[in-house]
């Protein structure tokens, strides 16, 4: 199957948008968004709308690309001037950090960060999804910057660019020129927000009639002990955090059980997941605690599980890191 790049005259547009394509694509996320740009021009020329809120236009360094499913794509190719308010990239299907080292060597990657360097320093906004924000970062756009990415290979990106203020809870992050978005179907979110700078009123009807509901946050789908297992002290630690679960944290127990001391600790757990061991111990705790609820244990049986005296801190935590009332009410349970 081929997918056909539209080649037609330009007409005006509010918002004009070049989706920068490379070989092994990720299907889905290259779908969602031109899916959503086409549903909110559909919308907007619905309502009488006389300029279309959006222009897309594939481009690549490739005449032709495979997608990652093995569709093929024909491409315009990729401007030495990007005539276009945004370029955005969408992800590669690429999962395993070793597999995402060895992408970012290819000659037509290479050849791509050779264009967003020149497109971004000539004015041009740039936008991507997941691990599409590897190919800004490695081209150094992101430095100094705010970003988020995909929360799987946050540990690798930290590494890897510790230049880059990255938040891995959020789901997308504007910074400067720059917005990037989360894990895999962020670019469902990351295409409604790029709608939203074309019309807000436009964004809002595409959301209601493509049921997008808003998410500003990946922390709800972090599994901690996927993450745990990009560092062997932090594996280590993650297993001992789980098995003294009910007794309580202390940072000195927890290191003298791995024989390591506090400062050391604290550092690795900053820089592999980015936050502290106390935070990470709290993920570990709302992680079980939504287990229990769903299962239909009670609160309070659940807080001495996860080492709380009392279930008003458990629930402080929950709504903190969850929010929703629902995500608090146990199937055994009349009230939350």
């Amino acid at each position: 199957m081929n997918i056909v790049v539209n080649d037609k005259e330009r007409a005006d547009y509010d918002v004009k948008l070049h989706i920068l394509v490379l070989n092994g694509v990720f299907d889905t996320g290259l779908a969602v968004l031109q899916d959503t740009f086409a549903t909110a021009n559909t919308l907007a020329a619905g309502r009488g709308v006389s300029v279309a809120p959006l222009e897309v236009r594939l481009v690549g360094v490739e005449e032709q690309v495979v997608t990652a499913r093995g569709l093929t794509a024909s491409l315009a190719p990729a401007p030495a001037d990007a005539d276009a308010d945004w370029v955005v990239v969408p992800a590669l299907n690429v999962q395993e950090p070793a597999d995402l080292i060895a992408m970012l060597q290819r000659a037509d990657v290479l050849s791509m960060l050779a264009h967003l360097r020149r497109w971004y320093h000539a004015g041009v906004h740039l936008a991507s999804a997941c691990v599409g924000t590897f190919l800004l970062a490695e081209a150094g756009i992101l430095d100094g910057c705010d970003a988020t990415t995909s929360w799987p290979l946050a540990p690798l990106f930290r590494q890897r660019y510790p230049n880059v203020r990255l938040d891995d809870t959020r789901m997308i992050v504007p910074s400067q020129r720059v917005v990037t978005a989360g894990v895999m179907m962020a670019h469902v979110d990351l295409a409604l927000w790029l709608v939203r700078q074309a019309s807000p009123d436009i964004a809002a009807m595409t959301a209601r009639f493509m049921m997008i509901d808003e998410r500003t946050s990946q922390a709800r789908y972090v599994i901690p002990d996927f993450l745990a297992h990009a560092d062997p002290l932090i594996a280590r630690f993650e297993r001992w955090v789980r098995e003294n679960l009910g007794a309580g944290f202390s940072l000195q127990n927890a290191a003298n059980e791995l024989g390591v001391t506090p400062r050391t600790l604290q550092r690795r757990t900053e820089a592999v997941l980015g936050k502290t061991p106390i935070d990470f111990v709290q993920d570990i705790r709302v992680e079980r605690a939504r287990h229990l609820l769903s299962i239909g244990r009670r609160m309070e049986q659940i807080a001495s599980e996860v080492g709380y005296a009392d279930t008003a801190t458990l629930r402080t935590l929950l709504r903190r890191r969850l929010g929703g009332r629902h995500d608090l009410q146990s199937k055994g349970s009349a009230k939350a």
